[in-house]
């Protein structure tokens, strides 16, 4: 069993997140690898860096990042002035998956939104991906809504 750590990420682990967004077929088509860096991803890092409402997260098994999510702490007048916690870009290394990781990784996302004080917790996954659907109903989660995107 491996002994994974949930933190926020460092800028010096930002070429292992982009890493792990490219290695999906998705993910592939709308992300690049390249040294160094594209300056675009640093920008984004740094962004959500300093906004307090945006955590970006690793997993880390020793010293390598083996999976990553984003939490946007949303607010909200609905609901009564409820707080939304937003999952996205969510990412387990292929040689981690189906180990229980990315479950870990959920449970802990789902702990801290708790303890910002979000109602609930939500997320957009692509209807491409009925691996990820499957998963993401076994953690709970319901399809209740149909999502809407516009590529700008």
């Amino acid at each position: 069993m491996h002994h994974i750590i949930f933190r926020t990420a460092l800028l010096e682990d930002l070429p292992a997140i982009v890493a792990l967004l490219v290695d999906d077929e998705l993910g592939s088509q709308r992300e690049t690898v390249s040294s160094p860096l594209d300056e675009r991803y640093v920008a984004a890092f740094k962004a959500i860096e300093a906004d307090r409402n945006q955590r970006l997260v690793v997993a880390i098994d020793g010293e390598a990042v083996i999976g990553t999510l984003q939490i946007s702490f949303i607010p909200g007048v609905a609901r009564r002035g409820a707080w939304r916690g937003q999952i996205e870009a969510v990412r387990i290394a292929a040689p981690f998956r189906s180990t229980g990781i990315g479950q870990q990784l959920f449970e802990w996302a789902i702990s801290e939104c708790r303890l910002r004080g979000c109602k609930l917790v939500q997320l957009t996954t692509d209807k491409a991906r009925p691996d990820a659907h499957r998963f993401y109903e076994k953690l709970g989660f319901v399809a209740s809504h149909e999502g809407y995107k516009l590529i700008l």
